[in-house]
C-alpha cells in the first residue's frame, strides 16, 4: 500500500487558480463545452427512460388505489400513497444515478482528453507524455468508465440502506458520495497513467482530505432536485481540470526530487 508523502502548501491547486486556469483558455473552454452538452443529453434521455420504466413498474407493482370504507380502508388508502411516493422519489433518485453513470462511462474518454490537455497546457515542457490516445486506449477508458459506473453502483446501494440509519445514516450518505465523487474526478489523470481501479482507490485513501476538498461541491450540486443534472453536467469539466492540476502537483511532490551537487560529486579520499 502506497505512503503518502508529506506535502507543502504549494502542492494543492485552489479551486480559484483552477477556474482562472481554465478561464484563460479557448480550447478548454470549448472542449468543455462540448462535453456539457453531451452529458447533459445522455443523461436526461437515460433519466427520462428510466423513469418511464420505473413508473410502469409502480403501475404493475402497486396496483389502482385500493378501495375500502372506515377506519382499516383509510388505512390501507394511506398506506398505499405513501408507499407509492416513497417509491417513487427514491426511484427517481436512483435513476438519477444511474443516468448519469451510464453518461459518465459514455464520455470518459472525452473526459480524459480534456484532461490531458489542461495538465499539457498547464505542465508546459514539464509535461511526461502518458498513454496515447487510439482506438485502443479508447476502449480502455471506457472500460475503466464502467468500473468506476459499476462500483458507483455499489455506492448507490451502499447509500440506500445506510440513509435509513437515524441520524448518523444521513451523514455516512453525504461522505459516501463525496469520496465517490472525487474517486470520479481521480479517474481520469490516473486512467491516463493506466493506474488500476484498487490504485485509484488507494489514492482517495491515502489523500483522503484532499479528496474530500475535491469531492465536497460535486456531491452538494448532486443533492439539488431537478437542478442536480444540469449542475453536474456544468461542474463536470472545470472539476476535472481542478482534479488533473492536483493530481499532477501532488504526484509530483511525492516523487523524490533529483540529487543536488553534493550528492552526486565523487567522495574524496580520507585524509590521512
Amino acid at each position: 500500500m502506497e505512503t503518502p508523502l508529506l506535502r507543502p502548501p504549494s502542492c494543492w491547486v485552489s479551486l480559484n487558480t483552477s477556474i482562472s486556469f481554465f478561464l484563460r483558455s479557448p480550447r478548454l473552454i470549448g472542449w468543455s463545452s462540448l462535453l456539457f452538452l453531451v452529458t447533459v443529453v445522455l443523461t436526461w434521455l437515460g433519466y427520462s427512460l428510466a423513469v418511464d420504466f420505473t413508473e410502469g413498474l409502480i403501475s404493475g407493482l402497486l396496483g389502482q388505489e385500493p378501495q375500502g370504507g372506515g377506519i382499516w380502508g383509510w388505512i390501507k388508502v394511506k398506506g398505499w400513497l405513501v408507499t407509492t411516493w416513497m417509491f417513487a422519489v427514491v426511484s427517481r433518485v436512483v435513476a438519477f444515478y444511474l443516468a448519469f453513470l451510464v453518461a459518465y462511462i459514455c464520455t470518459t474518454p472525452g473526459y480524459i482528453f480534456l484532461s490531458a490537455s489542461a495538465e499539457k497546457k498547464h505542465e508546459g515542457a514539464d509535461f511526461e507524455p502518458d498513454a496515447a490516445l487510439n482506438v485502443s486506449g479508447i476502449i480502455i477508458d471506457l472500460w475503466e468508465g464502467l468500473k468506476i459506473g459499476l462500483f458507483g453502483i455499489v455506492v448507490t446501494a451502499i447509500a440506500l440502506f445506510a440513509n435509513f440509519i437515524p441520524m448518523v445514516g444521513q451523514v455516512v450518505v453525504f461522505l459516501l458520495y463525496t469520496y465517490y465523487s472525487a474517486l470520479l474526478f481521480v479517474d481520469y489523470p490516473a486512467s491516463r497513467r493506466r493506474w488500476s481501479l484498487a490504485r485509484k482507490i488507494r489514492w482517495v485513501q491515502g489523500h483522503h482530505r484532499i479528496s474530500f476538498r475535491i469531492g465536497l461541491l460535486p456531491a452538494i450540486a448532486s443533492m439539488i432536485p431537478l437542478l442536480n443534472i444540469f449542475f453536474m453536467a456544468l461542474l463536470f469539466p472545470l472539476m476535472t481540470i481542478h482534479t488533473t492540476l492536483n493530481f499532477a502537483a501532488i504526484e509530483k511532490c511525492r516523487a523524490p526530487s533529483p540529487p543536488g551537487p553534493e550528492e552526486t560529486a565523487p567522495l574524496r579520499p580520507a585524509q590521512p
